[in-house]
């Protein structure tokens, strides 16, 4: 059952309120007035929050203003509920974090409408979304109630990328979100002796280069083609207003940045401390869940032996052995050039 919290000074209307909500199916916390509003909030943690602004001891404005240092409250779904409909009042609301606004007078099921709103907004927010085109289109459906990412995309020109052409490099400045149409691509980095690392893989239908716009710095890494690509290119400023308009929109692309993090500190432990099996048998598994997306029994890997290497952070010569040593056991075979995994299970569950 979710949990709403009302505070509300004036006694008709808070009483009014809770019984439309209970009727509807909510656990309703009541509060007369923002000191014992915040109190409430953080002893129940509620799932979302209506808040009066004009209210004796502690006003609107302070009470959304104390939540937001509470880690625990900062991201609960907040509606302030006024007389004022004022541009300068609604904006002033907007800028303290607040996510919607009711105005005095309104019926019972504007207010359903609002909350059911915001509470489905808030549940898209706190699941896992896939990379690319589908998540992120999932995701501003449910707050536009639009396909808005498609019309994003829609129509863009774009550009062909042969294989090994780079798309950007490292050192450069961000300029531009880039959308694979078609192809694959690979961003690695360089040791200062010349050797490549490849840091993440990408494929149709996923966005590169989003994290260094956010951070607002240089390329980390660069971006070349694995094979031949189409991939349209969307200028900065496009990006900026996509994820400034919306704020939901901007959490999601930071909690993305945050999963990409934890990714490639996984990627560097396994490097430090996984034997040479152990690195080759998770780069055949990582292939398999990021590019068999059929869920094919027997998924067959086309990346060159170099790539391979680059991937797991071994010598190509000790790939290409440990390759062999994985056919003989008939873990993989080898037809034309390219790997076909036989047994997964055994190759994710392969001890160190």
């Amino acid at each position: 059952m979710k949990t709403v919290l009302l505070i509300e000074d004036n006694n008709d209307i808070r009483e009014n309120m809770a019984e439309i909500l209970e009727l509807a199916g909510y656990k309703v916390f009541t509060a007369e007035n923002g000191k014992v509003g915040v109190e409430v909030a953080q002893e129940e943690k509620p799932d979302l929050i209506v808040c009066d602004i004009m209210m004796p001891v502690l006003d609107g404005y302070g009470v959304i203003h104390m939540l937001q240092k509470n880690p625990d409250l900062q991201h609960t779904p907040f509606i302030f509920l006024t007389a004022k409909a004022e541009r300068a009042e609604i904006r002033k609301g907007m800028e303290l974090g607040a996510d919607d606004y009711i105005t005095k007078p309104f019926d019972g099921t504007e207010l359903l409408n609002a909350i059911e709103s915001r509470l489905r907004k808030a549940e898209v927010l706190r699941k896992d979304i896939p990379k690319g085109l589908e998540g992120i289109n999932s995701l501003l459906s449910t707050i536009s109630g639009t396909a808005a990412i498609e019309q994003f995309i829609k129509d863009r020109s774009t550009t062909k990328y042969k294989k090994k052409q780079a798309i950007y490099t490292e050192g450069n400045h961000a300029t531009r979100l880039y959308y694979i149409e078609k192809g694959k691509v690979k961003v690695y980095r360089m040791n200062d002796d010349g050797k490549e690392l490849i840091t993440d893989l990408y494929g149709e239908g996923e966005f590169l280069g989003y994290s260094t716009l956010l951070e607002g710095s240089v390329y980390k890494e660069t971006a070349e083609a694995l094979e031949e690509c189409e991939i349209a290119a969307i200028p900065r400023s496009e990006f900026d207003e996509l994820v400034n308009s919306n704020k939901e929109v901007l959490q999601k692309f930071v909690q993305l940045l945050v999963n990409n993090v934890q990714e490639k500190e996984q990627q560097l432990l396994k490097l430090a401390y996984s034997s040479l099996r152990k690195k080759v048998a998770d780069t055949l598994i990582m292939l398999s869940k990021k590019y068999n997306q059929a869920n094919k029994e027997h998924f067959t890997i086309d990346i060159s032996r170099e790539n391979l290497a680059h991937i797991a952070g071994t010598a190509k010569e000790s790939l290409i052995r440990t390759l062999s040593d994985f056919k003989d056991e008939k873990l993989i075979d080898i037809q034309q050039g390219d790997i076909v995994l036989l047994n997964q299970k055994k190759l994710e569950n392969m001890v160190n």
